[in-house]
């Protein structure tokens, strides 16, 4: 037992009856782990400088590459709060010159551990103002070096991640599954605060991962405002999906006819099923829902037909405007029956999307309203980056392969046809 660690078990015994400590009180069972703590850090920044210079203390070694100059005091802060160490000091040979050796382990200038910046910004994401973190976390990070702009600063550092990931390149990923939807939030934009769409898309990987494609602000849901983040993915790489999965939105709709023409289009069952009770009295609202569900809830594609041209035939006769809102969607209802029955559940509606939105909006309720467009899509990105809010797999993931292999297919009778109809035009 060293001399640090006696001092803390002796303070332990003066501190009075156990179990008598208030929060705000001194915890002498975290002081005497800070102090194995300080120990720690001293010893792996120690151990990764041996492996640098490539020999230990007063070692004589034909390999090594420097020599030990010394220590300097350092603080950081950790989940155990301030922590003073000395971080050794040393000279590295290299190419013939001798330059300062810097650790990465903890680096030149970094005051905090990564799991403490992950805490402060867990408690930006979830909701707490900036300027009340301090007080917060004053209790666990005890005579830290905690300042109000130290969250400003690390949502600095957290943007030219966002930036990367904007720019992110696609070209290597296959995605044969892909949700889109947008969500509105209040944002300060013009001097004015107003209720701007932020699109949103989401991929599934062949092992049925999903993943955060894109977020952009648009004036609106047109088509101009979807084509344009449309063709900002294409030029990332991302290649033809071979199944999207949408609401009811005309603007989606006609953009992804343009950029990715005849690909399949799989329309939400919920939101045209809300699109067709309202179009009758609430009398009607229950055999509405059975004739409906009589063809999104069909054992095949060959039934889930019958049944839509039997509501189309019925419905006509009885309310006229129920029967063209059905219509309206068209075959496209009835899509997801072309996949794996195991993923249907997860194809016919939008629902994934949807948690995904409801999920940001129980998180930013908080928020009258965002300063600017950066703030709202740095805060909806940070959610899903920093896994507060997780998206777990695909229902039926199992059976990914099976549209993946189809989808392999339609890309090569696409490039073959492609091919020859540059021979014929060769010739």
């Amino acid at each position: 037992m060293n001399r640090n660690t006696r001092v803390v078990l002796k303070q332990t015994a003066e501190a009075g009856p156990a179990g008598m400590a208030l929060p705000w009180q001194k915890d002498v069972l975290s002081e005497g782990i800070r102090v194995r703590v300080r120990e720690a850090i001293g010893e792996i920044v120690n151990e990764e400088l041996d492996a640098v210079l490539g020999a230990g203390d007063y070692e004589r070694s034909l390999s090594r590459r420097g020599y030990r100059n010394g220590a300097r005091p350092r603080t950081i802060t950790t989940s155990q709060g301030k922590t003073d160490f000395e971080m050794p000091r040393a000279v590295i040979w290299k190419g013939g010159q001798e330059t300062e050796w810097q650790s990465t382990v903890v680096p030149r200038y970094q005051r905090r551990a990564a799991r403490v910046d992950g805490a402060l910004l867990g408690m930006y994401f979830g909701g707490v103002n900036t300027r009340k973190v301090k007080q917060a976390i004053k209790i666990l990070f005890k005579d830290a070096p905690l300042s109000r702009s130290t969250v400003s600063r690390i949502i600095g550092k957290l943007k030219i991640y966002f930036e990367a990931w904007r720019k992110q390149n696609l070209a290597k990923e296959r995605l044969p599954y892909v949700y889109l939807d947008g969500i509105y939030v209040k944002v300060r934009c013009g001097g004015r605060v107003g209720r701007l769409p932020v699109l949103a898309v989401v991929g599934i990987r062949p092992n049925g991962e999903k993943m955060l494609l894109s977020l952009e602000i648009r004036g609106g849901e047109n088509e101009e405002a979807w084509k344009s983040v449309l063709e900002d993915l294409t030029r990332r790489g991302l290649k033809r999906p071979k199944l999207t999965i949408i609401d009811g939105s005309p603007g989606l709709s006609g953009a992804i006819e343009i950029t990715w023409p005849g690909v399949e289009k799989q329309r939400c069952a919920v939101h045209k099923l809300r699109n067709l009770l309202a179009h009758a009295p609430e009398a009607l609202h229950e055999e509405i829902k059975t004739d409906f569900h009589a063809i999104v809830y069909a054992d095949d594609e060959t039934a889930a037909r019958l049944a839509y041209d039997a509501f189309v035939k019925k419905w006509r006769k009885l309310s006229e405007g129920v029967a063209r809102s059905l219509e309206e969607a068209g075959l496209e209802l009835i899509t997801f029956f072309r996949y794996p029955k195991s993923q249907w559940k997860s194809l016919r509606t939008t629902n994934l999307i949807e948690r995904l939105n409801q999920e940001w909006r129980r998180r930013i309720k908080t928020q009258v309203s965002f300063p600017n467009e950066s703030a709202v899509l740095l805060m909806l990105w940070g959610l899903v980056a920093s896994g507060m809010i997780r998206m777990h797999r695909l229902g039926g993931y199992e059976d990914m392969a099976q549209a993946c292999l189809s989808e392999i297919a339609d890309e090569a009778h696409a490039q073959a046809s492609e091919t020859s109809e540059r021979k014929v035009l060769a010739a």
